[in-house]
């Protein structure tokens, strides 16, 4: 059975202060309940903060992009190997906020899921489909194509390692990030379903182990429900994170 797991971006939101208080609380609400996994991703400034709040406790913290180069003249660019000397055990990638902001590209989100695997990083792939692509019925074609652009770079002997890091597929449609709206449980998990499948095409046994997780206006009144399907294997939580008691709400939902 897969253990669940829940993630929290921040996104850019955060100063050291309310960090702080933020972070205890998340500590002392999920000090007794371990049988789920949890992240929160921070801003970049504020890493070496959670990691010295976070460390010893059962809650991991990740960066919410990475470069796929690992040094050089790339201003503003944070490499792999910054993120892992801040003790950090995940990554955020192709979110699209970065995709749509930022332009970022399929083929960008490749190389960085490459780069994240070799730092020994454990990649969170966000995959989705804009409400134009959604009513057009597209969804599928999308999310395949976001898919496929990744596992094509990644040889047999990377794909190994991301099954040994426990990647991670998150299905985010872009019409439910931060409107309110979510994705139906039945949407969520035919969509989980469909992804599922699709790396089955590659290995049946990483199919069956990946953790897929659902990102899109995730909140303690709906959670319980979507975490129930079978192919959601937890949360992508926006907003709600930066609510203590609504993270933890989620949170323990998942334990």
């Amino acid at each position: 059975m897969r253990r669940k797991l829940v993630v929290g971006n921040w996104k850019m939101h955060g100063n050291i202060k309310s960090n702080q208080l933020l972070l205890t609380d998340i500590i002392n609400g999920l000090r007794d309940y371990k049988n789920a996994d949890y992240v929160v991703c921070v801003p970049n400034p504020y890493l070496f903060q959670a990691r010295e709040l976070l460390q010893h406790t059962n809650i991991a913290w990740g960066g919410q992009n990475v470069n796929q180069h690992e040094q050089g003249a790339f201003t503003g660019a944070v490499a792999p190997h910054m993120l892992t000397d801040l003790g950090c055990t995940y990554v955020l990638l192709g979110h699209s906020e970065r995709r749509n902001l930022f332009h970022e590209t399929n083929l960008t989100a490749a190389a960085r899921f490459d780069a994240a695997i070799k730092a020994n990083l454990t990649p969170v792939l966000c995959v989705g489909e804009t409400l134009a692509e959604h009513e057009a019925g597209l969804t599928e074609v999308i999310v395949a194509s976001q898919m496929d652009a990744v596992m094509a770079t990644l040889g047999d002997k990377e794909f190994a390692k991301a099954m040994q890091l426990n990647m991670v597929f998150a299905y985010e449609p872009v019409w439910a990030i931060g409107t309110g709206k979510t994705a139906s449980p039945a949407h969520a998990q035919a969509v989980h379903e469909f992804i599922r499948h699709r790396i089955d095409r590659r290995n049946s046994d990483a199919a069956a182990h990946v953790r897929i997780i659902y990102g899109g206006s995730v909140n303690s009144k709906n959670a319980k429900e979507l975490f129930a399907m079978p192919d959601v294997d937890g949360g992508l939580v926006g907003g709600a994170s930066l609510n203590a008691e609504e993270f933890v709400a989620i949170c323990r939902l998942a334990n």
